[in-house]
């Protein structure tokens, strides 16, 4: 940051930075000036930022610090709303208005067995009664005990809303100071200066995203009492059909085979509940901002998304796609769809472009993965549930799992590709420069190898894709089952729709991913 206000003049700085702020110029072109000149952190603070938050940053154009501090207040008011009016016992004091109306009854009853000069039956209904009393008492207890809760909880709620405001005050001018630099190298593409129209359009997201999240989680019942607004879109549970698989082994090497399998399960389980245990954390991570977050915040969200990283069209295009998932009545299970392929797609970039660039950077490397790679595209999807049911059960971490073998070989294989097309003089020219090994793959290697990665992330998300009617097999659910389900009862119409459903599930993600990198190597 320091060379950077070198290449300029101390007059000539102010200028571009009253320039960039346009109000309150004074105000930041010091602040600025400190942050430049300061090694550690420049413990800068603004006052509008702690006071407004999010709405500060959609005012500059600070769209990272929005959303970042539009999350984190969120989190910290659903905290206020659970403590303030959350109503914590509210399903132990439901349960217990269901018991004493079932204490009422069956006293009724031995009343009238009494009547009748049955002492039996009077005695067993009165036991019964005495019994269900016990569990009242119990339950009344935890109702207790939930609504004391609601002091710490609005306690925890308030010391986070003041935390984060402390943060935003100090967090802001640093961000707002990069904005700054970015709009330097670029001021086409970087929004100067404060924008009414950005304010409103971050207020109306506020509007659209706290109301019903916070409705959500803080409120007893929610979807009861939202049934109305959301029932005609996000359609039933499909049930998934079950799919018995006889096993029979005759041959030795089928025996053997199963033997060493149980082998292995029983002296490996831990490592295999642990990996079963993180992918179930991810989906399950997933699947609350996704599922359990109101519809529209979740669609309003994604479109942003789409239309900060990849533009227009594609944001276009997102919004229609979400409307025909919404239209058709399989939200839910799309989003549990968006799910698995995300997390599939996701675990295999994270494993698959590392491992890329090494093969790609060690011939010997390459040689023993090549044949594993073979395998593993070239084996039927169908054989991968074996050992997947056998170590790791059904379910959707197993089908998650034989997603990442199914769908990592094209990112390993077109990024080691993309880091051997790198040509040999343009390495020795950065080296001969003073480049670092870390510089040289950073810098050089990696945004000449882009173009190869970027089209093995797609082939990966399309093979995610694929594996996810063969993954419902094992009971990962989603739009999967609704198309086994088409299957097995030839329900052509449904089986169609529910194809469209899973092609623009899979299509959104792409065009995001895609149309991110070619906004950024455009704006370069």
């Amino acid at each position: 940051m320091t060379d950077t206000g070198l290449e300029l003049g101390a007059s000539d700085l102010d200028h571009s930075i009253g320039e960039f702020v346009k109000e309150n110029e004074e105000y930041y072109s010091a602040e600025f000036e400190k942050i430049q000149g300061t090694t550690g952190f420049p413990w800068s603070w603004n006052p509008m930022a702690a006071i407004v938050g999010p709405l500060w940053g959609a005012w500059r154009g600070a769209w990272g610090f929005f959303w970042t501090f539009l999350v984190l207040e969120l989190f910290a008011f659903v905290q206020l709303g659970r403590g303030l009016w959350g109503e914590l016992g509210a399903e132990q004091l439901a349960k217990i208005e269901r018991l004493s109306a079932n204490i009422a009854k069956r006293e009724q009853q031995a009343k009238e067995a009494l009547a009748a000069g049955d002492q039996e039956a009077a005695d067993g209904a009165l036991k019964i009664a005495e019994n269900l009393k016990k569990v009242v008492a119990s339950a009344q207890e935890a109702a207790d005990a939930a609504a004391a809760e609601a002091t710490t909880i609005l306690m925890t709620g308030i010391v986070l809303i003041i935390v984060i405001k402390i943060i935003e005050g100090f967090y802001a001018n640093v961000t707002y100071e990069k904005q700054y630099l970015s709009w330097r190298a670029n001021q086409n593409a970087v929004q100067a200066g404060p924008s009414t129209n950005s304010a409103i359009f971050g207020a109306v997201l506020l509007v659209a995203i706290w109301p019903l999240t916070l409705f959500r989680f803080t409120v007893t019942d929610p979807d009861k009492i939202l049934s109305n607004l959301t029932g005609g879109f996000l359609g039933g549970q499909i049930p998934i059909t079950e799919f018995p698989i006889a096993k029979e082994y005759f041959a030795i090497w089928s025996k053997m085979g199963d033997a060493g399998f149980n082998w292995a399960a029983v002296n490996f389980g831990n490592v295999f509940d642990g990996v079963t245990a993180s992918i179930k954390a991810i989906l399950d991570f997933l699947e609350v901002i996704l599922i359990q977050t109101p519809w529209p915040v979740v669609m309003v969200v994604i479109v942003v998304m789409a239309f900060r990283l990849a533009g227009v069209r594609v944001a276009i295009f997102t919004a229609a796609s979400l409307l025909y998932l919404a239209i058709i009545g399989h939200w839910e299970l799309s989003m549990i769809t968006v799910a698995l392929i995300g997390a599939g797609a996701a675990l295999c970039i994270i494993f698959g472009i590392p491992l890329g660039i090494w093969f790609g950077k060690s011939k010997r490397a390459y040689a023993f993965a090549e044949p594993v790679l073979d395998f593993m595209q070239t084996m039927p999807a169908f054989v991968y549930l074996i050992p997947i049911i056998a170590f790791f059960g059904t379910g959707k971490p197993p089908g998650v799992l034989a997603t990442i073998i199914f769908a990592m070989p094209p990112v390993i294989r077109l990024t080691a590709l993309g880091m051997r097309g790198v040509p040999e003089a343009t390495k020795e020219a950065a080296v001969a420069f003073g480049c670092s090994r870390w510089q040289l793959l950073t810098n050089v290697e990696i945004p000449l190898a882009m173009p190869s990665i970027m089209t093995g992330i797609n082939q990966t998300i399309l093979m995610s894709l694929s594996m996810v009617v063969i993954a419902s097999l094992i009971g990962a659910e989603g739009l999967g089952a609704s198309i086994l389900e088409a299957l097995q009862y030839a329900a052509k119409g449904q089986g169609l729709l529910v194809g469209f459903a899973i092609l623009v599930c899979a299509m959104v993600i792409d065009r995001i991913a895609q149309g991110m990198y070619r906004r950024k190597t455009q704006g370069q």
